[in-house]
């Protein structure tokens, strides 16, 4: 457990809260669970993937074992994906989990990372290996791709499709990968470190240039760069250019002047939905230093001679891109700011927030709430007596849209969905989720979604009439029950003869062409563990199509599981008949369905 960092946070963030009464919180750094550091941006079908380091708290040297994932979409939203590569990994390494890169090709994901060899005791370079940018990585080779004492890799894939991989303190080196990204032709060859290359440094008479470590190139506009830390131990970032990629290189000056209470600094560079961004690490966070840093990351411009502007660090970070869709399942681990939080690996799958106390809190930035939300859903495990979870807008003490209880469900991973009305939730706010509750730990957080308020186009959507309203698709019979998931009644069906039958109600006069719906719904099954998922059966111009509403998600006898999901809806000619149905992907069992809704 991370304690030290969540003790001094809270603390800090304390203060701030007694000054003012609804705080509003800067986005940098990006992480605040954990101490990060050398960042490693890779952009990858619409998000950005983020790879760093993880400094130990109350680290007084580079004391670094696992390296970390995070990504958004929006640039200030970012989600935990936790640890997939640590030292463990590489069986034949034993300390320095230091700076890595990630790139991709052919489907796959490298991860270079610089290692001591425990048969030599000196640095080398791995590389591990995944089929998804957040892993699960595992060592490509069991043994150094490279070894010759120096770390901080970097790799690059030029136009012509010839990799290349860089890294070195004191020196710089690089080496043409092969293909398969795990081999090399040749050898590693040196880069002649100039005046004229690298700038000037004074006042040490072994290392002339400024180069120091941390070689991050890319080409743009035909132009080669090299962005790097320069001069330690009071690091800036700078950089040169060449027209080729292994040189010659033309030193063009600083991008970033200061460290930000870190003597070092390591820089990454993306373009990103139209923007360019710059991402680095300071010692910003309380108890931060130079052995305790964490990422941040700045959005720039480039000169119009393709010049990089100097970059100075900010507290408020890069600004969003576009907004966060709260009618969509959200991780918890998804956050802007948060105070005395960590992250955990859950039994459900991905990462959970926990150690979870009172008066702690979740910032998401930028939710679009629209025309409004009706009620709050969160997945939610305690080991104790749980707690609450404040609804709130805009501040930790702003509007409170509503309150969800937490019940003790009998240990940290048992999982229960709860849900509570909102009100007041409209338009594009910043969402705050503040949790309260006796002393110690109370529950754990998996993830949380809205629904929306409104007019549904489903009628007795809460089945308090019965089954008014709604008829068997396809065959098997309706009834109503006793078992809900709110309110006095839910829908039953039972007898079907085939996966695709279900309850089902007509929507045609509603729908909308073109439009994006967000469909909800609790599902029970009465036996088994189907997997079920609503679907909407379209005839138009004489053409039957079919649209999946939510994806397919298994359900259970022994509670309620949330079907939603987000669908654009459209068809060619004159719409003549549109049905909305519950089916499941196979199986005949019967299920209950309750408070679905169609918006």
């Amino acid at each position: 457990m991370r304690r030290a960092i969540r003790r001094v946070l809270a603390a800090a963030l304390g203060v701030l809260c007694a000054l003012t009464v609804a705080p509003a919180y800067a986005d940098n750094p990006i992480v605040q669970t954990i101490y990060t550091a050398d960042p490693a941006p890779l952009v990858h079908n619409g998000r950005v993937y983020l790879y760093t380091g993880h400094d130990e708290d109350g680290s007084t040297n580079f004391t670094m074992n696992e390296w970390r994932v995070y990504s958004s979409a929006d640039m200030v939203n970012w989600t935990d994906h936790g640890s997939p590569l640590n030292l463990a990994s590489f069986a034949w390494a034993d300390a320095n989990a230091w700076a890595g890169h990630v790139i991709a090709r052919n489907g796959r994901f490298y991860w270079y990372v610089p290692v001591r060899n425990r048969a030599t005791g000196g640095m080398a370079i791995g590389v591990a290996v995944g089929d998804s940018p957040t892993g699960p990585f595992s060592d490509a080779l069991g043994r150094p791709l490279v070894e010759n004492g120096e770390i901080d890799p970097a790799a690059f894939v030029d136009d012509n499709g010839q990799a290349y991989l860089y890294w070195g303190n004191p020196r710089l080196w690089y080496v043409r990968l092969n293909t398969d990204m795990t081999s090399f032709s040749g050898g590693p060859t040196q880069i002649a470190l100039t005046t004229a290359g690298f700038g000037t440094r004074t006042g040490n008479a072994s290392r002339p240039t400024l180069y120091e470590e941390a070689p991050w190139v890319y080409k743009r506009n035909g132009l080669y760069y090299n962005v790097f830390a320069a001069r330690c131990c009071s690091e800036f970032i700078a950089y040169s250019t060449a027209t080729g990629p292994t040189g010659p290189w033309t030193y063009r000056g600083t991008v970033m002047p200061t460290q930000g209470n870190s003597f070092t600094n390591h820089p990454g560079i993306v373009d990103f939905n139209g923007g360019s961004y710059f991402f680095y690490h300071n010692g910003a966070l309380p108890g931060g230093g130079g052995f305790t840093r964490s990422v941040a990351v700045e959005r720039f411009a480039y000169n119009a001679d393709g010049t990089i502007p100097t970059i100075t660090m900010t507290t408020s970070g890069a600004p969003q891109v576009g907004t966060l869709n709260p009618y969509t399942r959200q991780e918890a681990e998804t956050i802007a700011w948060t105070s005395g939080v960590e992250t955990e690996r859950s039994s459900e799958g991905g990462m959970n927030v926990g150690w979870i106390d009172n008066g702690d809190w979740i910032k998401v930035k930028g939710v679009a709430f629209g025309a409004g939300a009706a009620s709050f859903s969160a997945r939610v495990a305690s080991a104790a007596t749980g707690g609450q979870i404040e609804v709130r807008l805009d501040g930790t003490s702003g509007t409170v849209a509503g309150r969800c209880t937490v019940p003790g469900t009998g240990g940290w991973q048992t999982w229960t969905t709860v849900s509570c009305g909102v009100s007041g939730a409209t338009g594009t706010r910043d969402l705050y989720l503040r949790f309260t509750g006796g002393s110690g730990a109370l529950f754990n957080l998996n993830w949380w979604q809205f629904s929306g308020g409104g007019s549904s186009l489903l009628a007795n959507g809460t089945m308090e009439s019965g089954t008014s309203g709604w008829a068997p698709f396809g065959g098997g019979t309706l009834s109503t029950s006793s078992v809900v998931h709110s309110g006095a009644s839910s829908l039953a069906v039972t007898g079907r003869t085939a996966s695709w039958q279900g309850p089902s109600q007509s929507v045609t006069g509603g729908l909308s062409n073109g439009r994006t719906y967000t469909t909800t719904g609790w599902v029970r099954a009465q036996s088994g563990t189907p997997a079920a998922k609503a679907t909407l059966v379209l005839t138009a111009g004489g053409t039957t199509s079919y649209v999946s509403l939510t994806p397919a998600t298994t359900v259970t006898s022994s509670g309620w599981t949330l079907l939603t999901g987000t669908a654009t809806v459209a068809w060619s000619g004159t719409l003549t008949a549109a049905t909305f149905y519950v089916e499941t992907t196979s199986g005949t069992e019967g299920f209950l369905l309750d408070d679905v809704t169609l918006l």
